[in-house]
């Protein structure tokens, strides 16, 4: 592992080209070779709203909206979402998003991954939905 590593997170392959409608994932931990860290970009297209959404078993993660607005679904309570907000979630969360009309750019940081991972899908009722 060397000292350091620059990368562009929008030059990085869509993860999930192609599989969700609306949402691009650009996952940097392998191109960075970190061991404790991970940070991904989440691309939602206007008023993409998640289907379904997600927890982990052990990884805390960090959510920051760097572009657009949206909202956040978490453990079935509507935050709302702007530019620069920053939201910590524990790990047995779940959490789902929904991008406004212009869209939302999210980065997300999470801490060590355990071998094999430990995300898990979760089913999602968005309130008024």
């Amino acid at each position: 592992m060397t000292s350091h590593k620059k990368i562009n997170l929008l030059e990085i392959e869509d993860s999930i080209a192609g599989r969700v409608d609306g949402l691009s994932a650009h996952f940097g931990r392998k191109h960075i070779d970190s061991r404790d860290l991970g940070v991904s970009l989440f691309r939602y297209a206007p008023d993409t709203r998640a289907q379904a959404g997600h927890r982990h078993r052990e990884q805390e993660e960090a959510y920051l909206v760097v572009a657009g607005h949206g909202e956040m679904l978490v453990d079935g309570e509507v935050l709302e979402l702007r530019q620069w907000d920053l939201v910590r979630v524990a790990p047995e969360t779940v959490r789902a998003f929904a991008a406004g009309p212009d869209g939302m750019d999210i980065v997300a940081v999470g801490g060590p991954k355990p071998e094999g991972g430990d995300g898990e899908r979760a089913d999602v009722t968005w309130p008024g939905a």
